[in-house]
């Protein structure tokens, strides 16, 4: 675990995957783009289907987020990570063509982990509960897909330091696993 946070930049690029290890703080700025269970579930008919997707998924980082309206001045309303869990029956498809990042929080599956380790992407986890400070380093917000699907319509955003942590790198680590083995090592004998 790196001691202070790495600054990173999306679109990412393999060079920078292959560096990150799970349980890193990063600071993520760049483009990327968002989605939850709809757009993915629409995203993979597309894919299925033959058909192309409205945007590019390739080298893209996709946040799993359906955020609440704009206040007057901002570009967002809140925007916590959602439960990523929810997305597994569709992300392998999606790495496969190009997906390199997913920011949500809680565990992944096993076939997701294998797709990430098989194809080069990463996954970062965001603190729950934390939307509207999260909501803070996102500069720029753009419905571009699928408007008619409201907060789970697929969003372009431009952020600046967003405070993640990596959670499962392409090596098979999960600081879902490892973390509380390690918290259960170090507090073994103390009340």
């Amino acid at each position: 675990m790196n001691a202070k946070p790495k600054k990173i930049y999306a679109p990412l690029e393999d060079k920078l995957i292959r560096s990150l290890r799970a349980g890193d703080t990063v600071f993520l700025s760049g483009v990327i783009i968002t989605g939850r269970d709809a757009a993915h579930k629409r995203m993979v008919d597309l894919i299925k289907a033959g058909e192309p997707l409205p945007f590019s998924i390739e080298g893209e980082v996709i946040y799993y987020v359906g955020p609440t309206p704009a206040p007057s001045g901002r570009p967002i309303g809140a925007a916590g990570p959602t439960t990523s869990y929810r997305m597994d029956q569709y992300a392998p498809l999606l790495i496969e063509r190009g997906l390199k990042g997913m920011i949500g929080k809680g565990r992944r599956s096993g076939e997701v982990k294998d797709a990430m380790k098989k194809w080069g992407a990463v996954y970062f986890a965001a603190i729950g509960g934390t939307g509207a400070l999260m909501s803070l380093c996102i500069k720029e917000a753009k419905v571009i897909a699928w408007e008619e699907l409201g907060p789970e319509a697929v969003r372009r955003l431009v952020v600046e330091d967003m405070p993640l942590i990596v959670a499962t790198d392409i090596y098979g680590n999960d600081l879902y696993v490892t973390g509380p083995e390690q918290f259960k090592t170090t507090s073994q004998g103390q009340i």
